[in-house]
């Protein structure tokens, strides 16, 4: 498919890459360890309004889920890198069924698969590739946090898949504009960058 072509709303998936309480909420665990991501706040209801107009034209939403598998003894298995970055996180942060796992209320009711991600890609070790190719898509729209983190890695990993690859620029965030327009700016070598609007106003 051409870049700039129409999109066909039933073979295009919005994912939706990590929008989930314990990242975004007052009361989450990142907002807990003091670590903020402003631009982030604002992304819930525009990506809703994307995930509402897919959705209406027979499209899939599909969210990832941020997760931390507990141990035998109920401990976190965090990797050494993220242990590193976010030393605060603990026992029942971002936990398999948590609250604090969930996708963030803005999404209630349009998210049609969830799957649980131990990295930054929404590819990898999940069922992600099984669902798209099930549900017949040949396109998709990712978006969420953070640009340069769990967007880019599931970006770079669609285009390897051969997905016809969009990302919504103003449909994600990270720590820092100009971690995000770098990202933005590297993503163009091998997916689509456009905006929420623009890309509802494509839907054929």
């Amino acid at each position: 498919m051409s870049a700039g072509a129409k999109i066909l709303p039933a073979k295009t998936a919005l994912v939706v890459v990590d929008l989930q309480n314990d990242f975004l909420h007052p009361r989450g665990a990142y907002a807990r360890g003091g670590d903020a991501n402003p631009p982030a706040l604002l992304l819930p209801e525009r990506v809703a309004g994307v995930a509402r107009a897919l959705k209406a034209g027979g499209g899939l939403v599909v969210a990832s889920q941020f997760t931390l598998w507990p141990d035998a003894k109920g401990e976190p298995m965090i990797s050494p890198h993220l242990k590193a970055l976010r030393p605060y996180l603990a026992r029942g942060d971002f936990a398999p069924g948590s609250w604090g796992q969930a996708n963030v209320d803005a999404l209630a009711g349009l998210v049609d698969v969830t799957v649980s991600k131990v990295a930054y890609s929404a590819f990898f070790n999940t069922q992600l590739d099984w669902v798209l190719r099930r549900a017949g898509i040949d396109t998709v729209a990712v978006c969420g946090i953070v640009t340069n983190g769990g967007v880019a890695s599931t970006v770079r990993d669609a285009h390897m898949r051969d997905y016809r690859t969009l990302v919504l620029g103003d449909g994600c965030a990270a720590f820092g504009e100009e971690r995000h327009d770098t990202a933005l700016a590297d993503m163009r070598n091998v997916a689509e960058v456009t905006d929420c609007a623009p890309f509802i106003t494509s839907l054929a």
